[in-house]
């Protein structure tokens, strides 16, 4: 198919698939270019940034770069002012923009494309606050997700205390990519700082803060087809290895004895365990902000004595042992050391190792754009990690590279930032490649940014409170791992119970409940104990949360053959497990008004709970025949209002599904149902 493009004495257009994918006029021209300043502040991962602009133009003139002004091919080079040139190249299914500039002054470019009113837009990463963007406009740059998110109390009181207060579009995983409900998607080769304003009626204005090399356009009829198509431009995580889908990842910490106990604990009570996720087994500190780690990535002799022998029985029982680590190291650590002696840390403007305070302690980061450094770190995962007989670990931080770091390649750290966490997933990668162990161990990540989903084996959704929060908490994991879905990741999860206790908020009973109920039905369950343990809510607290957390993971492992089936339809066909229903009812426009309810294939409906002390639900089911996972009773299309007992979320299937005999069982599997005490509540 040649590129479809149409001229007139003063504007072009193109057209992709019968859609009009880009337009350019004297009137209204689709590019600008500009020179800015921009002024960066940081505090704990969290960034203030700041443009003067000195110039901005309009480039509305044109002319085609052709010797025949032929225009049924598939490559077309236009010049804008005599200043940017562009070449529309098709290359199917894709419609690249190459650009050229030869003047190094520009450095911001504003793109405007077609948009109609009515149309929703999905993805820019992993967004918690909102799932349908038309009608915003955020910034994409990689960061922590900050404390509260909102405008509201723990916000303002994170930020008077110590500045950690996030907004709502603070992410870990940003990435300049959007999809489209009229079925176009939109990606940008660019590793700068972006603002993506979706807020006009008639066009959608991405602003880069660089002149890209690329982007890459797509349209379509078909939204499973075009998600496939972007999923595969931007690279896809490998399949999970079998052991992952037996049972819950269950996070416990504390020693060789401590952790037997709690394993001990679960097992009694019915919990499947597929893992043991003990993040301390290099050691821990006490900070104020709670219980933290030692990084240095040694198993730690005094509580875990014999590591690597307690690792092998566990294997031998079928319970796998995972670890953490992140890209940092800290002053105290031998390893610190030997990385300091071979200059593998990134440098500050002294051409010193770069100290950065995340948390509450210093560390200096490895730079992975020296080779040498990525070569050792590697090699300190291989000896300290996987030779002990860990079968994964969490590859935590990635979003930290700090304000003027001067990197090994001689890359700005602005162009380093948002790749740092890619560089980060391209080791570990790495790491599981070189050691034939790639389908056997798992890594998950909670920062990413374009090339992201092609390194990682999975993700998790960060550190959201405690808490009922539409803004930070059990709600906002929902519209993460959706948005995830429509920037290429298939294989993403969350804290069971949240991460953050700050101030008054404490996980409670109830809430890690629904929290696990949500888990069961996603493609990794895994719990986590929490910056403040001994404050926290945990899965042994009492024997009602012991029961209930059974009971979900006897509903997650009647999913076994499902969770592998999605996996592997993601990798081969690029469609995320955790999907938008829209993607599969295309033509119902209530669907859109959805945040909080999401398709697990193409089968399932799942609308959770997300609210304290509700035990029933109102949600919407499109155009079909629906049965209701836990009583069979048949619904149609429209909002319904239906009971949610504790054990048993709001979860329908499609009457005419060929799964209908395993749904079954996963009912069977959840049959008990729980009611709280009144001193519960």
């Amino acid at each position: 198919m040649a590129l479809d493009f149409k001229r007139s004495d003063n504007a072009f257009s193109i057209r992709l698939n019968g859609q009009i994918v880009f337009s350019h006029s004297t009137q209204h021209p689709a590019l600008e270019i500009g020179i800015g300043q921009p002024t960066y502040k940081e505090h704990h991962s969290l960034f203030k940034i700041t443009d003067q602009l000195s110039y901005r133009k309009k480039l509305t003139s044109w002319s085609i770069l052709s010797d025949n002004n032929d225009t049924n091919q598939n490559k077309i080079t236009v010049i804008l002012e005599d200043q940017l040139t562009i070449t529309f190249n098709y290359i199917a299914p894709h419609l690249n923009l190459e650009f050229k500039c030869t003047n190094k002054d520009w450095n911001r470019c504003w793109i405007h494309l077609p948009a109609n009113p009515n149309e929703k837009i999905y993805g820019c990463g992993e967004q918690y606050s909102e799932l349908n963007l038309r009608g915003k406009k955020l910034p994409l740059w990689v960061e922590e997700q900050g404390i509260g998110r909102g405008k509201d109390l723990i916000t303002c009181l994170a930020n008077l205390h110590n500045g950690t207060g996030g907004k709502w579009h603070t992410t870990y995983y940003a990435q300049p990519t959007f999809f489209s409900s009229a079925n176009k998607y939109f990606h940008a080769t660019s590793n700068s700082y972006a603002i993506f304003n979706f807020s006009h009626p008639d066009k959608h204005t991405l602003q880069l803060w660089e002149i890209p090399e690329k982007v890459t356009l797509g349209a379509g009829t078909n939204p499973l087809d075009l998600l496939s198509e972007l999923s595969q431009l931007l690279g896809r995580q490998p399949p999970l290895p079998s052991w992952a889908y037996d049972g819950l990842w269950l996070g416990i910490q504390g020693g060789t004895d401590t952790v037997k106990r709690k394993l001990d604990d679960a097992l009694n009570a019915g919990v499947n365990v597929a893992a043991i996720w003990a993040q301390d087994w290099e050691g821990s500190r006490k900070t104020a902000f709670g219980q933290q780690l030692m990084w240095n990535w040694q198993y730690d002799r005094k509580l875990y004595q014999n590591l690597p022998d307690t690792i092998a029985n566990y294997r031998a029982q079928g319970i796998r042992f995972l670890g953490y680590i992140n890209p940092m190291l800290v002053p105290e650590g031998a390893l610190y050391n030997e990385a300091l002696q071979k200059g593998y840390f990134v440098k500050d403007q002294n051409n010193e190792p770069m100290h950065v305070k995340i948390t509450t302690f210093p560390s200096a980061l490895i730079d992975f754009t020296n080779p040498a450094a990525a070569t050792w770190y590697k090699s300190v995962i291989k000896k300290e990690m996987i030779d002990i007989g860990l079968s994964g670990w969490m590859a935590d931080f990635g979003e930290a590279l700090p304000i003027n770091a001067q990197m090994h390649s001689g890359l700005s750290w602005e162009q380093a930032h948002n790749q740092y966490p890619v560089m980060w997933a391209k080791a570990n990668r790495e790491v599981l490649e070189e050691s034939q162990k790639l389908g056997e161990i798992v890594f998950f990540m909670r920062a990413g940014y374009t090339g992201s989903s092609q390194y990682a084996t999975a993700f998790w959704a960060g550190d959201q409170l405690m808490n009922w929060s539409r803004n930070d908490g059990l709600a906002t994991v929902i519209p993460a791992a959706i948005s995830l879905g429509f920037s290429g990741v298939g294989h993403t999860h969350s804290d069971i119970g949240g991460y953050t206790s700050v101030a008054w908020i404490k996980r409670k009973q109830e809430l890690f409940m629904r929290w696990a109920e949500h888990s069961a039905f996603t493609p990794i369950m895994r719990t986590h104990e929490g910056n403040r343990p001994s404050n926290s809510h945990q899965f042994n607290s009492d024997s009602e949360t012991l029961k209930h957390l059974a009971q979900c993971t006897r509903i997650y492992k009647a999913l076994n053959p499902i969770h592998k089936s999605l996996g592997a339809d993601y990798y081969e066909n690029g469609i995320p497990p955790i999907r938008h229903p829209y993607l599969h009812y295309t033509n119902d426009q209530q669907l859109h008004k959805l945040k909080y309810q999401y398709m697990y294939g193409p089968d399932l409906m799942i609308a959770n709970v997300i609210t304290e002390k509700t035990r029933t639900k109102k949600l919407y089911l499109p155009d079909d025949e629906w049965v209701h996972l836990w009583t069979n009773k048949e619904y149609r299309q429209g909002w319904h209002k239906v009971d949610a007992p504790l054990g048993q979320p709001p979860v329908f299937f499609r009457k005419n599904s060929d799964q209908t005999k395993l749904y079954e069982e996963v009912a069977a599997a959840g049959q008990d149902t729980f009611q709280l005490t009144k001193s519960r509540l």
